[in-house]
C-alpha cells in the first residue's frame, strides 16, 4: 500500500504504508484512517512533533553508529545496505508541512 501526501504548496510525497502510518501518528492523527488532513491551524503542532521525532531518531542513529559501526561493517550493512531511519524518511514530509505553513494551505493524504 502507498500513501500520497498532497499540498498546494509543494509536490506530492509518496510513501509506503507502514512508514506513512508511523509519520501520520507522529503528526497527531489516526494512522489507521485511510485519508486525512492537517489543517492550517494544526500545522505548527504537526511540524513541531515531526521535527522532535526526527531529532530523536538522529540521536538514536548517532549513538547506535558509535556503538555498532564495526559490527555493521563486518555484517555488510554499510552504505546503501544500512537501515534507513525515520530521520531520512521524515524530511520530505517535514519540508511539505513547512511549505504548507508558509503558504497557509493544508496537507492531505490518502491511500
Amino acid at each position: 500500500m502507498l500513501v500520497t501526501f498532497k499540498s498546494a504548496a509543494s509536490a506530492d510525497v509518496i510513501m509506503f504504508g507502514d512508514v506513512a502510518k508511523k509519520l501520520i501518528g507522529i503528526l497527531g492523527k489516526d494512522p489507521d484512517d485511510g485519508q486525512g488532513i492537517v489543517t492550517v491551524e494544526q500545522l505548527p503542532a504537526a511540524i513541531a512533533g515531526l521535527r522532535a521525532a526526527i531529532e530523536a531518531d538522529r540521536a538514536r542513529q548517532a549513538a547506535r553508529a558509535d556503538a555498532d559501526e564495526a559490527a555493521d561493517r563486518e555484517a555488510g550493512r554499510t552504505g546503501m545496505a544500512a537501515p534507513v531511519g525515520l530521520a531520512q524518511r521524515g524530511w520530505p514530509l517535514l519540508d511539505m508541512l513547512e511549505a504548507a505553513q508558509k503558504e497557509g494551505v493544508p496537507v492531505i493524504w490518502g491511500e
